[in-house]
């Protein structure tokens, strides 16, 4: 007779291959990309700046690096993942100049919103492998980043938190 604990160990490591299969489906990853986007947009809590772009703050996340900038542009990092910002200072943040622009035959997702202050979207492309292409934009600011199925919806929040930020001196 075999030994239990081998059984054991063998059920466990099955488990966790048919957990495994389970992972969210890029559908799901999608959907729930677009509604922490949405929520995110919507969210009226006020954002705390801690970062100086120009004539403007804006709020980055304490687990990013600023690698880069100058008056329009900033290139952040965390790990391997890279994050760049660009400001268009002569847009307001109803702007839809960056949306506009964004529009791609190949976009698995673009969708917008809006309020009475700003104007905001999302757009994700496949990236070449396994991984997506993310653009957030408000107005005259928009993030692009790659990502992963998986961190999707947290980089979404991140993401449209900090082009929500953006304080745009009039």
């Amino acid at each position: 007779m075999r030994n239990p604990i081998f059984i054991l160990a063998g059920l466990i490591g099955l488990i966790f291959v048919l957990t495994g299969c389970g992972l969210k489906s890029e559908e799901d990853a999608l959907a729930d990309a677009k509604k922490a986007a949405e929520n995110s947009f919507h969210n009226e809590s006020q954002i705390e700046t801690n970062y100086e772009l120009g004539s403007d703050t804006i709020y980055i996340p304490e687990n990013l690096e600023v690698e880069s900038s100058d008056e329009s542009n900033l290139i952040l990092v965390n790990g391997d993942q890279t994050y760049i910002l660009f400001r268009n200072p002569i847009e307001t943040s109803q702007s839809e100049l960056n949306f506009n622009a964004a529009n791609a035959e190949d976009a698995l997702l673009l969708d917008s919103f809006s309020n009475e202050e700003n104007f905001g979207y999302i757009r994700i492309l496949p990236d070449e492998g396994e991984g997506y292409e993310m653009q957030i934009g408000v107005g005259g600011v928009k993030i692009t980043t790659f990502t992963t199925k998986g961190k999707m919806d947290a980089d979404v929040e991140e993401l449209m938190k900090m082009a929500k930020s953006t304080v745009l001196e009039e």
